[in-house]
């Protein structure tokens, strides 16, 4: 790895981390709720107007909060849906708190986050806001959340959070829809100086369908793109679901191989909204429920989870046998939306193991 390189993986982590990812999670997400205004075209939750008759009640909320408390993450994320349409949201984020836990909000850019919600939100001890731009123009975004105003409710949004002093992370979905923008939307992210740029890479499920996904050779132009902006970004760059990006980091040297990565059901966990525990929001295979088991030990014992751990676990005629395997692993989630199989082959990855060169084809044109 080059000097340059090795201060681009420093600064934007891409994944890495120095977490005992076997002990207990890193990062905790909850989904407060699947209600939501918006019909964004990638949601994994396919989010709809009224929330679920199972979700978690304000008292089984309490008891999860508890449980986070124990666990300790480093990171605990609430999001939906839009958990703004959870009437007793500020009264858990008190809790929360009070409780000690570093809690980030995800909501969904509706007529809901107004000036006041953010105010109540900093003065709860809010962490820090997620906010998502998956276009670099009000006709992309809105076409993609569904609902025309949002591009522009999300510039408004951006300038409260900064004057209420909150950490802004701002979350763009790669796909087909955005791809030719990515240059014009890291423009736009540096005008609205966020913390962090998480940018997702899209996987078919919910309301997210294959045909959305980029190509490998796209992806591995991307992954190139945003290592050479992670070089001077006065912002973390931050990816998720393409692992595949550590092999770029890591292939011309050794130092991170020894650190261990944030993946599905590693370092990482997600509740659903009606208290499953699962690996990950995107790979929906329930391993328990908090309504009667306990999120750290589902961690730990599981065996989805002690799975998605193990590289040696992995199958398919590449991601099985990759020798990039332990700092990368594939998205488990895009593989088991593809395939069925969440410990097969990742299919947004261009690499061929022991082939020194990358999958051709593909428009790759971002």
């Amino acid at each position: 790895m080059s000097v340059r390189e090795g201060r681009a993986t420093q600064r934007s982590n891409f994944g890495f981390t120095d977490w005992d990812v076997e002990d207990r999670p890193q990062v905790v997400v909850w989904e407060a709720t699947r209600a939501c205004s918006l019909a964004c075209r990638h949601c994994r939750a396919s989010a709809q107007r009224r929330p679920r008759p199972d979700e978690l009640r304000t008292e089984e909320a309490h008891g999860l909060l508890r449980q986070m408390a124990a666990l300790r993450p480093q990171i605990f994320v609430v999001t939906g849906g839009d958990p703004l349409e959870r009437p007793d949201l500020f009264e858990l984020m008190a809790m929360a708190r009070d409780m000690g836990l570093r809690v980030f909000v995800a909501p969904s850019v509706t007529p809901l986050l107004d000036a006041p919600a953010l105010e109540r939100l900093a003065e709860t001890g809010c962490a820090g806001i997620q906010l998502s731009l998956d276009g670099a123009d009000a006709v992309t975004h809105d076409r993609f959340r569904g609902q025309s105003g949002v591009f522009a409710r999300t510039l408004e949004a951006c300038a409260t959070i900064h004057r209420l002093g909150l950490p802004l992370t701002l979350a763009t979905t790669v796909a087909r829809h955005d791809l030719h923008q990515l240059d014009a939307l890291h423009k736009l992210v540096r005008s609205l100086h966020p913390v962090r740029w998480s940018v997702f890479f899209l996987v078919p499920t919910g309301r997210a369908r294959a045909e959305e996904m980029i190509p490998p050779a796209a992806a591995e132009e991307v992954f190139a793109r945003l290592q050479a902006f992670s070089e001077n970004a006065p912002f973390a760059i931050k990816t998720t679901e393409a692992p595949a990006i550590r092999r770029l980091l890591t292939s011309g040297g050794t130092a991170p191989r020894a650190r261990a990565t944030i993946a599905d059901g590693r370092g990482f966990v997600f509740v659903a909204a009606n208290g499953d525990i699962c690996p990950s929001g995107f790979l929906p295979l329930p391993a328990g429920n908090v309504r009667r088991d306990d999120v750290l030990e589902v961690y730990r014992r599981h065996p989805i989870f002690r799975d998605l751990r193990d590289p040696g676990a992995l199958r398919g005629p590449r991601c099985g046998r990759c020798e990039y395997r332990t700092v990368c692993g594939g998205s488990r989630s895009r593989a088991y939306a593809v395939t069925g199989d969440p410990l097969g082959d990742d299919p947004l990855c261009a690499y061929l193991p022991g082939v020194p060169r990358v999958l051709a084809g593909g428009d790759a044109a971002c």
